[in-house]
């Protein structure tokens, strides 16, 4: 059997993770003609097929998937020099994929991101703001270096570099009952009021998580129905006298002492919060960059989420796969 290139082995993952040929030779900045002659070249030497070119999206063989499992390892320990290379020579550098849960893109994002691209120029950062299982998904086909969400998932494979705890707070509409309180516990809450986000989203889950125990319990259900996949939208509707929702504390960061106390109601201990974490693939390159985030993150955390206090007292909710 003839030598494999490291080039060939980049073009079958790249038609594999984006399942299609253009798209895989663009991703590769060659022609599609030449991306497809070195992999059928590859399946002539090797005597197999990789790819089912019948379907749309095209799909690897029951061998080609074995294949490009393989080919992945194959080039992750290639990287590996590099990063290596790197490291002995105390640079930080290079591109990195990073993805990153819509509840948290917003509030967190601006609090670090100026910090980082100061001090790693040599980085460059590409986010994607993507749900759970979708960074779930690009990390185990290589295609992120990086995801922040809320942890456990306890997921093979992948490792998890907790970053803080982030309480939850419930935000009320300007009449609702629950404002008399001072603090709140989760036997206040009612599901039969509350606005959600919708499926996919891991908050929606932490939250009826919180609720489950005293689902029925509160108002007479509303006439009214919707999700939405922005916190945002939900504060809008909760400020129209729209029952209640709940925000992980950063969502509040913008808003006045005044406006919490109008809107805002904390929990009393324990806590609900979520673990807030960096994952990345067991067999993870670029450790140096990962670990300069991470640094740069927790450096730039408001004092209130490094407190003792606050680690104390909350009460992590479970993550959803």
């Amino acid at each position: 059997m003839k030598s494999i290139t490291f080039t060939q082995l980049s073009y079958i993952v790249a038609v594999f993770q984006t399942r299609n040929f253009g798209s895989a030779a663009r991703a590769c900045f060659i022609s599609q003609p030449t991306l497809s002659m070195q992999i059928q070249k590859l399946e002539n030497d090797l005597g197999v097929i990789l790819f089912d070119r019948s379907k749309k999206p095209v799909e690897p063989t029951a061998i080609g998937r074995k294949v490009i499992e393989q080919a992945q390892i194959s080039l992750q320990e290639v990287l590996r020099i590099e990063e290596l290379i790197k490291a002995e020579k105390g640079e930080i550098s290079g591109p990195f994929n990073l993805g990153i849960i819509p509840t948290l893109a917003p509030y967190l994002l601006p609090i670090f991101l100026e910090k980082f691209t100061t001090n790693y120029p040599g980085v460059r950062l590409i986010i994607e703001e993507l749900q759970t299982p979708q960074i779930i998904k690009k990390l185990k086909e290589d295609q992120i270096d990086a995801g922040i969400l809320a942890t456990p998932l306890n997921i093979n494979g992948i490792a998890e570099k907790p970053i803080f705890n982030e309480p939850f707070l419930a935000y009320l509409s300007p009449d609702h009952p629950l404002l008399s309180r001072g603090q709140l516990s989760e036997n206040d809450l009612s599901l039969n009021d509350i606005w959600l986000l919708n499926e996919g989203h891991c908050f929606r889950d932490q939250a009826i998580e919180i609720c489950k125990k005293i689902k029925g319990k509160g108002s007479k259900p509303r006439n009214l129905i919707f999700e939405s996949g922005n916190l945002e939208t939900l504060k809008r509707l909760v400020d129209q006298k729209f029952g209640y929702t709940l925000l992980p504390w950063l969502a509040t960061l913008g808003m006045s002492t005044t406006e919490k106390k109008k809107k805002v109601r904390f929990f009393k201990a324990p806590i609900p919060a979520r673990e807030v974490s960096i994952v990345y693939t067991r067999a993870y390159l670029k450790k140096s960059i990962i670990d300069a985030l991470y640094k740069d993150i927790v450096s730039s955390l408001p004092k209130e989420l490094k407190t003792s206090k606050i680690k104390e007292r909350v009460i992590e909710i479970s993550s959803f796969k």
